[in-house]
């Protein structure tokens, strides 16, 4: 079985540390970002497919340097062709019933059960749903009885939604889907869902928690969902921890800490410096990245080998 994940975007909201790492490796909590979607897949799925554009020859170094344990193939998007066409676009490799993803999805989904279910109703597809308070940003989706889908709106304004269940991103679909994709630029959720409604296309609604990654903002509130959720963590090896104080659940890999106050939600990579008397929260701090004393860093991502002066602040921006 095989799995595609749309991974074509240039990671735009994610400037400017996406000019110098595409957004699927863009570390969470120690593990890529694309890794999050992979790791969770069911063990029948042996291969892996990446819809990709923007530094191809990143991605290719990645997965040639790190054993994931199932065949990777990255197929080249040579202009934009939304999501149904990035789909049409690797046919020839999607010859039974497969998985797909939007590629900054982090989420509690349980594909087995997903895919458990999709066999069940033998439709064309399965369609992921998440539950949210306000939809109108969204792709809303409403369902009868049974599951299958009846209705789809793109972004309804406020009291115009015909539920609350919005598209989270995670799909499987039957080969036949690929036959119903024109050529060209081609969205899914507008182009080719209203229209195979007759074949059968059925939600999957779960719980736990759902994340779109995309932006600064949402991929520190990704970070701290999973912290969360597994307790976060202190990876010793580092070379002074003494004095440091440490509130709420964070992720310190094997860096150089001295005394200084840490959290809530922080994930510092291996390889960084934090020094004396700074203070950080809600932030990411990445490998080789050196945090100055007194420094203060709040909602941030600190890029790679960045280095924040002594005493500076820094909050809510990416800095690399």
């Amino acid at each position: 079985m095989k799995a595609l994940i749309l991974a074509g975007g240039l990671g735009t909201r994610l400037r400017p540390l996406t000019f110098s790492m595409p957004k699927p490796v863009i570390p969470l909590l120690g593990r890529p970002l694309v890794r999050h979607l992979i790791d969770p897949l069911p063990e029948e799925v042996d291969t892996v497919i990446l819809a990709v554009s923007y530094m191809k020859d990143y991605l290719e170094r990645y997965f040639r340097e790190n054993d994931i344990g199932r065949e990777v193939v990255l197929v080249n998007e040579e202009e934009p062709l939304g999501t149904g066409g990035a789909i049409k676009n690797v046919a020839r490799w999607l010859d039974d019933t497969f998985f797909a993803f939007n590629g900054d999805i982090i989420s509690s989904l349980d594909l087995s059960a997903m895919l458990e279910s999709h066999r069940s109703h033998h439709g064309i597809g399965t369609i992921a749903l998440w539950s949210v308070d306000d939809p109108s940003a969204f792709g809303v989706v409403a369902t009868d009885g049974s599951g299958r889908v009846t209705t789809f709106q793109e972004k309804p304004a406020p009291g115009e939604e015909v539920s609350n269940r919005i598209n989270a991103g995670a799909y499987i679909f039957e080969p036949e889907l690929l036959d119903r994709i024109p050529d060209g630029v081609v969205s899914l959720e507008r182009d080719v869902f209203p229209n195979v409604l007759d074949r059968g296309l059925y939600g999957y609604a779960f719980q736990g928690y759902w994340v779109d990654a995309g932006t600064r903002e949402s991929f520190l509130r990704a970070q701290r969902t999973l912290l969360d959720v597994g307790g976060g963590r202190v990876a010793c090896a580092v070379r002074r921890l003494s004095g440091v104080r440490i509130s709420g659940n964070n992720m310190i890999e094997a860096a150089h800490v001295e005394p200084s106050a840490i959290g809530p939600n922080v994930y510092i990579e291996r390889g960084a410096q934090v020094h004396d008397g700074a203070t950080i929260s809600n932030s990411m701090v990445m490998a080789g990245a050196v945090i100055g004393r007194g420094a203060t860093i709040s909602n941030s991502i600190i890029g790679p080998g960045m280095v924040v002066e002594d005493g500076a602040v820094i909050a809510d921006v990416i800095l690399a």
